[in-house]
């Protein structure tokens, strides 16, 4: 049974030192379904107490010893993945096959992906008479978000341990009950006491007593920018390492010799996939001008075939969104795409027809975009595209590249070698060419207001180690 009232602290499901609860809504029929407990300062400063006690042992565990903890934790989450799949769906209304394969394997795929790193990671190397060593930087703070649950969790837990590090984590307030099944794998798998401790809480309270505790030498945030930004202010009195996974707005330059029928409908799928809550979603739709008439047909077409409802419908394609505070503020920003001018291809607002409960928003197509509509420039967070024009290459790019946003950039075009020299331009962490996924063994991170620092892979692990140099020690007494 998961314990929502209770709190994962040094190996044990305790409660919270101050009695303090919420309700989780279900956003597929805005019904409460259960409380969750929320922490206070208190609850961290237990936590990271049983964190710094717990790091003087792992932080000495050997390789092999580590490799054995990410082994177990993933037959472990294997035998958990119906549970997980179910809780992800109802709290945060994915439907409920795509939370099973997508939200739940991507999870896995972090797990089994740093395991591959951890086996061959050169934590030792000499230069010279040196001896330069990659150690465990500590105890890390860990926030994640709701729109991907399991994704976020691992690919900051997986590596956090394959490096030795302790953790405290604050999941979303909105998807507790994946990340406290997350928490009955690891205990099942053997993480010894103290080195993964949970702590459900609202940002205000649990995140700002994480960001400000001297304890915790690392905060890892994934989440809006305006929280990022409150994440690094208050770490940088202790002169924390921060890394962030922020917000986007991304590009999706359509050159004048792509598969247009293909391509126009990829980039569609792959904002509404995940009802849009992705902040590396495709959004902005870069097209030549010449051919916008063109594109709206396809564009038309290819949304209609998106299908809101039920997260347990068996033809459904797209559930709500996670909650009434992202709903209202998806609303608002479409009625300013219509009031600014832009045209209405399909959707818009108001709840998809036939449905008049639960916090879904209209699959919408945004065409004749400027880059200067307020459509243009928020990020939305939900299932809205907007379409916009350009005369030619060069000023595809400048409109890419116009935004406080640099998370990850899309090209399709005929020419390999033109799509390559294109994303070469886009000022973004993750670059995608004619649809390819991103790779998860590569980094995965942000420019500018998308973030700093990066996850996945090698350069996951990279940060959660700290390098010492030192001189001498090739050198004989």
């Amino acid at each position: 049974m998961v314990q929502r009232m209770k709190f994962y602290i040094d190996g044990a499901w305790v409660d919270p030192v101050t009695p303090k609860s919420r309700p989780v809504v279900n956003p597929a029929t805005e019904q409460p379904m259960y409380d969750i407990a929320l922490g206070s300062a208190a609850d961290v400063d237990k936590a990271v107490q049983a964190a710094r006690r717990a790091f003087e042992t792992f932080s000495q565990t050997s390789r092999e010893e580590r490799m054995a903890l990410l082994a177990r934790i993933i037959e472990v989450y294997k035998s958990r993945a119906k549970d997980l799949g179910a809780a992800i769906s109802d709290e945060m209304g994915a439907p409920l096959g795509f939370a099973e394969k997508f939200q739940v394997g991507a999870g896995l795929g972090h797990i089994v992906s740093t395991l591959d790193v951890l086996k061959t990671y050169p934590f030792e190397e000499q230069m010279g008479s040196a001896m330069v060593v990659r150690e465990p930087i500590g105890v890390v703070g860990m926030i994640t978000p709701w729109n991907w649950p399991m994704n976020q969790i691992t690919c900051k837990v997986a590596p956090a341990l394959a490096a030795g590090c302790t953790m405290i984590m604050k999941p979303s307030e909105y998807t507790p009950s994946s990340a406290l099944i997350f928490a009955e794998i690891l205990h099942e798998a053997g993480v010894p006491a103290g080195v993964f401790n949970l702590i459900n809480g609202l940002g205000p309270d649990v995140g700002a007593a994480m960001s400000d505790h001297p304890g915790i030498d690392m905060m890892s945030f994934t989440g809006s920018t305006r929280a990022g930004i409150d994440v690094a202010q208050r770490s940088a009195v202790t002169v924390k390492r921060v890394s962030q996974e922020l917000g986007g707005k991304s590009p999706n330059i359509i050159l004048d010799d792509a598969d247009f029928p293909k391509a126009v409908a990829t980039g569609i799928g792959s904002v509404f996939m995940n009802s849009g809550q992705s902040c590396n979603a495709p959004t902005r739709m870069l097209v030549p001008q010449s051919r916008m008439n063109e594109v709206i047909e396809i564009a038309k077409a290819a949304g209609a075939k998106a299908k809101a409802g039920d997260p347990r419908g068996a033809d459904t394609t797209m559930g709500p969104v996670v909650n009434e505070t992202q709903w209202n503020k998806i609303q608002a920003l479409l009625n300013k795409g219509v009031e600014e001018g832009a045209t209405v291809v399909v959707g818009g607002p108001g709840r998809p027809e036939g449905i008049s409960k639960g916090f879904y928003v209209k699959p919408t197509i945004f065409a004749n975009v400027t880059n200067t509509m307020t459509v243009a420039r928020d990020e939305i967070f939900g299932p809205v595209l907007v379409i916009m024009g350009y005369k030619d290459e060069a000023e595809a790019v400048a409109i890419a590249n116009d935004t406080p946003y640099g998370l990850a950039g899309y090209v399709s075009g005929g020419s390999i070698d033109r799509v390559r020299a294109v994303a070469r331009k886009i000022r973004a962490g993750n670059v995608n060419l004619n649809g390819v996924p991103n790779e998860r063994t590569a980094p995965f991170g942000g420019y500018k207001q998308s973030g700093n620092g990066r996850e996945w892979g090698k350069f996951g692990l990279e940060e959660y180690l700290e390098v010492k140099a030192i001189a001498g020690f090739g050198v004989a007494a």
